[in-house]
């Protein structure tokens, strides 16, 4: 699950830009860090990967270079990178970027990685690495199925939610209740995050579903335009595509055109219909969060709206 909160006093403030996919987030992030000198942390499970640029819509490598942006391509395509990972690997980026009296500008989707980050994690144990060979080493001889079904006697919410093949999520789901004796769903459900908030400011960009769901299918055909088909196929090729990058959206329905099981356009119409499903997920989730200030993209005037927001808060907070 995590670690335990490591980032006793902040050396700065964290500006926080989420919302839904097709938002519009890092354009207006890169817009934002120009204008108030700042360096952008992205909150995205799955932009840690490499390879998975295009299907996760990743800063162009020119902006890359004009705005340095952290926590991009810090993990190989085929392993697990955990909310714990992500946030003790973005602390160190944050203090980074503080040190050097740089904004922090924190951009993304992923609720959990975004909580996990400002709120911090309960101190479930770490990596246990042998009792973690033992379990992977059983999984080669009898495959994931059977020790999905032994999750299943002791944590059955757990394995309900893990697929019965997903080996990476039920190794550490067994891990952690060898390790402690309790399930893993239930240090899920028992305050599962911190409760110490990094200060700063918090922008959520939405819009009416029907606006945002027009830009999400042409964000899709876009994609495919640039090529996200190649792109799934070198991955595909090379084995690579597994554990939780086999189920992004976008790598998981062209994966299933490629190996027979739908048609090209029912694996396009299957990405759009996910995307809508995560754009729905996300904003309920970041609904719940009350210290974030909305800014409705289908309006005119949003964007001089929210920079101004955005410099009074930097005027109050001395930068």
């Amino acid at each position: 699950m995590g670690e335990p909160d490591t980032l006793a006093r902040p050396a700065g403030q964290l500006l926080g830009i989420v919302g839904p996919t097709a938002a519009g987030k890092s354009g207006f992030a890169l817009e934002v860090a120009t204008r108030f000198g700042g360096e952008i942390v992205s909150c995205d499970s799955m932009a840690v990967y490499r390879r998975l640029d295009i299907g996760t819509d990743k800063p162009s490598p020119a902006d890359r270079e004009r705005i340095p942006h952290h926590l991009i391509d810090v993990a190989e395509p085929g392993s697990y990178y955990s909310a714990g990972a992500f946030r003790r690997t973005a602390l160190r980026a944050m203090q980074d970027i503080w040190s050097r009296n740089r904004l922090c500008v924190l951009v993304g989707g992923t609720g959990l990685y975004y909580r996990a980050l400002t709120q911090g994690l309960i101190a479930v144990p770490g990596r246990q690495d042998d009792l973690r060979q033992r379990l992977q080493a059983r999984i080669r001889t009898y495959g994931p199925e059977r020790l999905h079904r032994v999750l299943a006697r002791f944590d059955p919410s757990t394995a309900a939610r893990i697929g019965a093949r997903d080996s990476l999520r039920i190794v550490r789901a067994m891990e952690v209740f060898i390790t402690t004796g309790k399930p893993q769903s239930k240090w899920i459900t028992e305050t599962p995050f911190g409760k110490r908030v990094i200060p700063g400011l918090r922008l959520g960009l939405t819009a009416p579903r029907g606006f945002l769901y027009d830009r999400i299918e042409r964000r899709v055909d876009e994609m495919m335009r640039r090529g996200l088909l190649e792109e799934v196929k070198a991955l595909h090729r090379e084995a690579v595509l597994t554990g939780p990058v086999r189920k992004a959206i976008g790598y998981l329905e062209l994966a299933a055109f490629l190996e027979g099981l739908i048609s090209l356009d029912e694996a396009v119409a299957q990405i759009k219909l996910h995307s809508r499903r995560l754009a729905k997920r996300q904003m309920t989730w970041f609904r719940k969060e009350t210290d974030i200030k909305w800014f409705e993209i289908d309006k005119e005037a949003w964007k001089n709206d929210a920079m101004e927001f955005i410099k009074r808060w930097s005027e109050k907070a001395g930068r």
